[in-house]
């Protein structure tokens, strides 16, 4: 079954065991769905022998259900929780190297400053930028950079987390707890 882009955003987040060949078979389960994975970010969480994993998928509830259930049962896989009916902060983090001449430059800075973003290198024909914000701010930044000339970029990918006293964590004794503090 392969989702279409008219599903639904899913922003998911997996604990796992922080070891080898973890990633390949959580990515191979949405494969296997027929799900493309929009973003994939995956970093040591407070507790170094769990990773957390941010996925964003688009599909139906039906069948992303079934995908969270299967990871669920994943040795490796702690706890998932799927943010779609969660209130949530998601950021994301994006290197953009653009053409900025000395003529462009001041131009170039006015929209840095609009989107509280930084310029962290700069060289006699060349800025890089990082900005971090939600995938609106980042999309709406390379548009307005896009005259410039967009020579490079990198994104991190969503990271998220449950806002307010909801909580998604490890602890030392192994037990995952995911309830409110």
């Amino acid at each position: 079954m392969t989702s279409d882009s008219n599903g639904n955003r899913h922003t998911i987040s997996c604990l796992v065991e922080n070891k080898s060949g973890v990633l390949a078979r959580v990515a191979s389960l949405f494969s296997a769905r027929g799900f493309n994975i929009d973003s994939l970010a995956v970093g040591e969480t407070e507790e170094p022998t769990v990773s957390r994993m941010t996925i964003v998928v688009r599909g139906d509830e039906r069948t992303l259900d079934q995908v969270e259930k299967q990871l669920d049962r994943l040795v490796d896989v702690v706890k998932v929780s799927d943010y779609l009916e969660t209130p949530h902060l998601e950021r994301d983090l994006a290197l953009i190297k653009v053409r900025a001449g000395k003529d462009s430059r001041s131009e170039l800075m006015q929209i840095c400053d609009i989107f509280r973003t930084k310029i962290v290198d700069i060289s006699s024909d060349t800025a890089i930028i990082e900005a971090t914000g939600d995938e609106g701010k980042i999309d709406a930044l390379l548009k307005l950079l896009e005259p410039f000339g967009i020579l490079e970029m990198s994104r991190t990918g969503i990271v998220a987390l449950a806002r307010g006293t909801a909580i998604l964590t490890a602890r030392q004794t192994g037990e995952i707890r995911s309830d409110v503090v």
